[in-house]
């Protein structure tokens, strides 16, 4: 089998957006899990600590229950936070086919406010494509929502 034959086509959603909030107001959103359920879902058993796992819950896809099995893998308190994103069902194909990737939320200060770059990697295509796609979209919705909820905590 040649080489070309073993590689696979990943993708990463990236987003990038700067929003006029401090890191530190950021980084108590993103790590906070009652705040993490209004941006994104309610977590199970997560807290911001290296090796910690979690899950959250979505909707089920064929053989797939929908939980999203985590496990947080870098903590710098208002610089980086990266968790392992785990879902998915061997016998499901397109939404719900097995996930194997990586959430890495970067924070720089920038000016009066913060660069807050998200990048979700390991999308195998094709079959990551559905949920690749589905959550490019929601990633986006998602930013703006933690934007929102961010202006609430700092007043």
């Amino acid at each position: 089998m040649s080489d070309a034959a073993l590689k696979f086509d990943t993708q990463d959603i990236v987003v990038d957006e700067v929003l006029p909030h401090a890191p530190e107001t950021i980084w108590k959103v993103l790590t906070s899990g009652a705040l993490m359920g209004r941006w994104l879902m309610e977590p199970t058993g997560f807290e911001p600590v290296a090796g910690k796992h979690f899950t959250m819950k979505t909707k089920p896809a064929g053989a797939w229950d929908g939980t999203i099995h985590c496990q947080v893998l870098e903590v710098k308190p208002a610089e980086r936070f990266a968790y392992a994103w785990k879902g998915g069902h061997a016998g499901n194909v397109g939404y719900g086919a097995p996930l194997d990737t990586i959430v890495t939320w970067t924070m720089s200060r920038v000016g009066n406010g913060t660069r807050l770059r998200l990048v979700h990697s390991g999308f195998v295509l094709p079959q990551n494509e559905t949920a690749f796609r589905g959550m490019s979209e929601g990633w986006k919705k998602v930013v703006h929502t933690l934007d929102t909820i961010t202006s609430e905590q700092e007043h």
